[in-house]
């Protein structure tokens, strides 16, 4: 399935924005873009693909082991995505652990397609989980209490956590969801899945104060060591910022993406 469009004529002027999604077990990109799509969508040409072992993407997935080697067949699955779409240049917002870690392979791997970038939490680039998020205990409970960990506050969410909790346990229990996602936290954590010092582009990294997912130094040694790359910790949120904080988000998206 192609990568979902706000718009598929080929006049359209606005500059093109790749949305990467996060890599939550269940995840996919319309129900992780859903908060904030709308809005960057009066801005940009906005392309929000399933990333691969995730939604439309779980099946030909197979054979792909450990952090690094996900990313870097995410970053070839967009850089492909890109070249059926003729595009030669995009901008590119990549989430946590799945979208941020396949953003920073593709600037490696293919500088010249990208203008400029947004990672969030800290793109991957942390400590893995000490255990597989929720497919040790797959219930709707459990896909409830893993969602509710990504905001800074459940309560505010409740009826948002509630409904994701039903449409991400359907999609996490899809054949071949739970060994493709247990793949990806198999061999060595903490990782970035390229030499981040070659990485010229600009990259705004957002992290949300509140993460209770990825503490704010993850970003900041990311940060660190891109060479050009500031950090803007978005005050009162959590992992999810384009969640907690949409409008926030859209803004310093907007403004980076822009300037």
């Amino acid at each position: 399935m192609p990568a979902s469009s706000d718009d598929d004529v080929d006049t359209d002027a606005r500059p093109v924005l790749l949305l990467l999604h996060g890599g939550g077990p269940g995840v996919d990109a319309e129900s992780n873009w859903a908060s904030v799509r709308p809005r960057l969508s009066a801005r940009f040409r906005c392309l929000a693909p399933d990333l691969l072992g995730f939604g439309t993407r779980i099946t030909g997935a197979t054979g792909i082991e450990g952090p690094r080697a996900w990313a870097l067949a995410r970053a070839r699955q967009v850089r492909d995505l890109l070249d059926r779409e003729s595009l030669d240049r995009v901008h590119l917002v990549g989430n946590s652990a799945a979208g941020g870690a396949a953003a920073l392979a593709l600037l490696s791997m293919a500088p010249d397609r990208v203008e400029r970038a947004v990672v969030m939490g800290g793109a991957g680039t942390g400590p893995l989980p000490p255990s597989v998020p929720f497919y040790d205990d797959p219930t709707e409970e459990s896909m409830r209490a893993t969602l509710g960990r990504l905001v800074a506050d459940e309560g505010v969410h409740s009826a948002l956590l509630d409904e994701l909790a039903g449409i991400r346990l359907r999609q996490a229990l899809r054949p071949g969801a739970e060994p493709a996602f247990r793949s990806m936290f198999a061999g060595a954590a903490g990782l970035p899945p390229i030499d981040l010092a070659t990485i010229a582009t600009p990259v705004l990294a957002l992290h949300g104060e509140c993460d209770r997912v990825s503490p704010v130094e993850v970003s900041e040694l990311l940060v660190d060591s891109l060479p050009n790359a500031r950090l803007n910790v978005v005050a009162g949120s959590g992992h999810w910022i384009h969640v907690d904080r949409p409008e926030e988000f859209c803004s310093l998206v907007g403004e980076f993406l822009s300037s």
